[in-house]
């Protein structure tokens, strides 16, 4: 028992997300979500996220992202993936990216829910979706909407893209 607990802090402490992406032009656009609930209903620059999840012990990170983007967002990801490595974001929870193409008709949002005491010491318990809606964004408009420290992706993914393909 003792060895499986020395993992699990760790492990709770580790997101993996996708970070979907289309070319619009000469534009490229990337897909970032906005939290749900009462303390985001009135945040926007610095609140919106890739669509990410804790990995479940013992998963496979990847297939944690895949089954976290499907979950938040209804749409089914597609190879290849890239990966974006990790980041630490201010809480200290390191995330795990990967990026994928395509370009889709956005669904309405179909999020899982969460529940809290809203308002708070009411006692009355209510349920909200964990993301309220996502969009395509545009690089620069992006990197003034993401979680600031989750902006290492955009840049990432640009230098990816940027590469000559072999």
């Amino acid at each position: 028992m003792g060895a499986h607990y020395d993992k699990m802090p760790a492990m709770s402490q580790v997101s993996a997300g996708l970070l979907m992406y289309r070319k619009s032009g000469d534009v490229l656009e990337v897909f970032l979500v906005h939290p749900g609930g009462p303390f985001w209903a009135r945040k926007d620059e610095g609140a919106w996220s890739i669509p990410k999840g804790l990995i479940e012990e013992g998963e496979d990170k990847l297939e944690a992202a895949k089954r976290e983007f499907v979950e938040e967002t209804s749409i089914f990801p597609a190879e290849p993936f890239v990966y974006l490595g990790e980041i630490r974001q201010k809480s200290g929870k390191r995330v795990c990216a990967w990026a994928f193409e395509r370009n889709c008709d956005l669904p309405s949002m179909n999020s899982n829910t969460f529940t809290l005491e809203w308002p708070p010491n009411s006692g009355q318990m209510r349920e909200f979706p964990e993301i309220d809606k996502g969009e395509f964004f545009a690089v620069p408009t992006a990197r003034r909407k993401i979680n600031p420290h989750q902006a290492e992706f955009l840049d990432r993914l640009i230098t990816c893209l940027d590469r000559p393909k072999e």
